[in-house]
């Protein structure tokens, strides 16, 4: 899943994007409102980790801003402001979480997921693909019980397919939600993780749309 997180605190910043990343997540920062809006122009988010007090302004401002545009990424505020008023500000501006600092990241990448489940209208944890048993809020794949083995890489694109079950995405838009700005994309990465995939999980599990891109059926 691609995040944005908009983090002015660069300690925090830091173990945030660390800690995602190694989840194989692909994450943003922006350390400002002008940063994160310009980041929100030019990308499609999964999901976004939002702090109010930021230099250049309120957190809030940008939230109503991408709610009265139509953006319907579900968005987790994260801040040190604790007053059941600021969290009834944050939900009423159309937050889809609150949490507290400091918090842990465990928890909030759980809440990421499972917002993030429910906006691709599958809350479920769990579910079928023929004669594997998706594991979403582990991240785990069985096939008869047993399980197979993905890179985080490989887990992110086929939660990429997943999350879109049914509809063809294109290998930019793959290559979008596997990598974040400042990461370099090879030419046939996505080839390379498919082809992967297909030696995992079986021919049949993903299928190539020729001219258009990738779906699992």
């Amino acid at each position: 899943m691609r995040i944005l997180l908009v983090e002015d605190e660069a300690d925090i910043a830091d173990a945030v994007l660390r800690f995602l990343r190694a989840r194989g997540h692909a994450v943003d920062h922006a350390a400002d409102l002008e940063t994160a809006g310009a980041a929100l122009d030019v990308a499609d988010y999964g999901a976004i980790l939002l702090d109010l007090a930021l230099p250049d302004g309120s957190g809030l401002q940008l939230l109503r801003d991408q709610r009265r545009g139509g953006n319907r990424v579900p968005v987790l505020i994260a801040t040190a402001r604790d007053r059941i008023l600021d969290r009834i500000a944050g939900l009423d501006a159309g937050a889809d979480d609150y949490v507290v600092k400091p918090y842990d990241l465990a928890e909030v990448e759980a809440r990421l997921r499972a917002h993030a489940r429910r906006a691709s209208g599958d809350p479920s944890p769990e579910s079928r693909v023929g004669a594997l048993t998706v594991d979403r809020a582990g991240a785990r794949l069985f096939r008869d019980g047993d399980e197979i083995r993905l890179t985080s890489r490989e887990w992110a694109l086929f939660e990429a397919l997943l999350s879109a079950r049914g509809r063809v995405l294109s290998k930019q838009a793959l290559e979008d939600r596997l990598y974040a700005f400042d990461e370099a994309i090879e030419g046939n990465a996505v080839e390379v993780y498919v082809s992967r995939l297909r030696t995992k999980l079986g021919s049949d599990a993903i299928e190539t749309r020729r001219g258009l891109g990738y779906l699992i059926p």
